[in-house]
């Protein structure tokens, strides 16, 4: 009975903290609509310290930071909308604006076909995405198959080995696709620049060489790191070395 009772005060307490999460996303959208977009990230940054994460919050406050002018943060939250659903066509739309205000101009390096073949299909969706797709497909495999099994007709018997075959393979890509979208999540830690300037250096110091310059904005990949230093690489393949306070993981 304790039980019963204890799910029933979480259910209601979830219903009511998803309740003033509403109210708060309305309110903050209030303050966008008039301008007032200050107020507005201020409500929508609210509703993220209270642990909840979607694209269209984050796509709301990177949206009020590019209105105030403030790129790195705007950058920074259009690429986290984008790493909870990079399907999202307002926040890469967005995103193209916003990388229009920073200083680098960085070319990248040239892709492998795999590497072309990742970014247009395989990271398009999210690796729980890809791994949700891999347990219906195995779903579907089983049910076509002891229908193929139990089938008296010949030709439905013909029609429940091919689709059961077809989900065995749709199961099958899903799950290296779930893997490799989950590695390459792992591996390749963003972060953007917070900081007007910054010298990288060739070593975790101060006293290190300079190898070059990057400005408020830009993206980076995180490598390694070191005490109160972190390696990054660029679009372009220079590595180096950056203070931690310099910049923000996504």
């Amino acid at each position: 009975m304790k039980k019963i009772i204890y799910i029933v005060v979480l259910l209601f307490s979830l219903v009511a903290y998803s309740q003033e999460a509403d109210k708060l996303f309305a309110e903050g959208n209030t303050f966008y609509k008039e301008e007032n977009y200050s107020r507005a990230v201020g409500v929508y940054l609210s509703i993220e310290e209270q642990g909840l994460e979607s694209d269209e919050l984050y796509f709301n406050i990177a949206n009020c930071y590019y209105k105030m002018n403030k790129v790195a943060p705007a950058i920074y939250y259009y690429e986290k909308a984008l790493k909870t659903n990079p399907t999202n066509e307002d926040a890469i739309a967005n995103l193209a604006f916003a990388k229009r205000m920073t200083i680098d101009v960085i070319e990248d390096l040239p892709k492998t076909f795999f590497q072309r073949f990742s970014a247009s299909i395989i990271q398009k969706l999210p690796f729980d995405t890809w791994a949700i797709i891999a347990v219906i497909a195995s779903f579907l495999a089983s049910l076509l198959f002891l229908l193929y099994y139990f089938s008296s007709s010949s030709k439905k018997k013909l029609f429940y080995f091919n689709t059961s075959i077809l989900a065995v393979f749709v199961l099958i890509t899903s799950v290296i696709f779930a893997f490799n979208n989950f590695k390459t999540v792992q591996k390749n830690r963003v972060a953007i620049i917070f900081v007007p300037k910054v010298e990288i250096k060739n070593a975790p110091s101060m006293s290190s060489d300079d190898v070059f310059e990057l400005h408020e904005g830009t993206k980076v990949i995180v490598l390694d790191e070191l005490d109160n230093w972190k390696k990054i690489k660029i679009a372009d393949g220079k590595i180096g070395w950056i203070y931690t306070n310099d910049l923000k993981e996504i």
